[in-house]
C-alpha cells in the first residue's frame, strides 16, 4: 500500500513562475507537519489578506530550501512509494518543483471530484466550496495550509469511497485510478463566468465557437494554472493533436 501524504502550500501569490512558498503543511497517518518559511520575495498585502501571513511573521524564519526540514520533506515526497495529495495539485506541485522537489506520484482531488461529477451537479470545485457543499464537518481554518490539509484529507476519503463503489474496485486500485485521472488535464463541463455563465461548454461549442476561440487565445497568453481550460477548449474546437 502506498503512503498517502496530504499537503498544501500558502504562497506569495497565485503565479507559480514568480511566487514562492511561505507556509507548507502535510499530514500522513503517523505525523503532521506545519511551518512558516521566509520567501525570497516580500509577501504582498493581497496575499496576506487571504492567508493572514505577514512579512513580520516570517522575518525570522529560514527559506524553505534552507530549513532543517527540507531534506526530510524532499525524501518523503519523492519516495516512489509515496503519493502526495493536493487540491488543484498543479499549482502546489509547480511551487515545490521550484524548490527542487519532484514527487513521484500525485493525486489532484479537484480533478478527481470533477471526474466523478458526471452529471455536472456541483457548481464549482474549490476546496472550501466542496467542504460546505458536501457537508464535511471538521474544525479547520480556511486558507491556512494546515486547515486546508485537514479538509483535503476528509474530501479525499469521500472521493476514494465513491470511486471504489462506482467502479467496483478495491482501495489500492482506486488510488491508482485516482493517480491516472490526476495525471491528465480534465474536461471542464460548465461555464461559471462570462456571457455564457451556466451553459455547458458543449452547448457553447455549438452556438458560439468564436467565443471559445477567443477564450483559448486569452488562456494561451497566460497559461499558468490553465491547463484544464486549454485542454477543454482545444477538445471542443477539435484542435487537440
Amino acid at each position: 500500500m502506498k503512503k498517502i501524504i496530504f499537503f498544501d502550500t500558502e504562497t506569495t501569490g497565485n503565479e507559480p513562475k514568480k511566487d514562492f512558498v511561505c507556509q507548507l503543511a502535510y499530514k500522513t497517518t503517523d505525523m503532521t507537519f506545519n511551518e512558516l518559511f521566509n520567501p525570497s520575495i516580500p509577501i504582498p498585502p493581497e496575499a496576506s489578506a487571504i492567508t493572514h501571513i505577514t512579512n513580520k511573521m516570517v522575518a525570522g524564519k529560514p527559506s524553505f530550501k534552507k530549513s532543517t526540514n527540507y531534506d526530510d520533506i524532499k525524501l518523503l515526497f519523492e519516495d516512489h512509494n509515496s503519493v502526495v495529495v493536493a487540491h488543484n495539485a498543479k499549482f502546489d506541485l509547480a511551487i515545490i518543483n521550484k524548490e527542487d522537489i519532484f514527487p513521484a506520484n500525485y493525486i489532484c482531488t479537484l480533478r478527481v471530484a470533477r471526474y466523478l461529477d458526471k452529471e455536472n451537479i456541483i457548481p464549482q470545485y474549490k476546496l472550501q466550496y466542496l467542504r460546505y457543499y458536501l457537508d464535511i464537518e471538521i474544525e479547520a481554518e480556511a486558507h491556512d495550509a494546515l486547515g486546508d490539509v485537514l479538509v483535503l484529507e476528509k474530501l479525499f476519503e469521500r472521493l476514494l469511497a465513491k470511486i471504489m463503489k462506482e467502479e467496483n474496485i478495491d482501495e489500492s486500485e482506486a488510488i491508482e485510478r485516482m493517480i491516472k485521472i490526476s495525471s491528465k488535464p480534465s474536461l471542464m463541463n460548465v461555464f461559471n463566468f462570462g456571457k455564457h455563465n451556466g451553459k455547458t461548454v458543449e452547448e457553447v461549442a455549438r452556438i458560439d465557437r468564436n467565443y471559445l476561440d477567443w477564450m483559448l487565445t486569452q488562456k494561451e497568453m497566460n497559461p499558468d494554472n490553465e491547463e484544464d481550460w486549454i485542454y477543454t477548449l482545444k477538445h471542443y474546437l477539435g484542435k487537440l493533436v
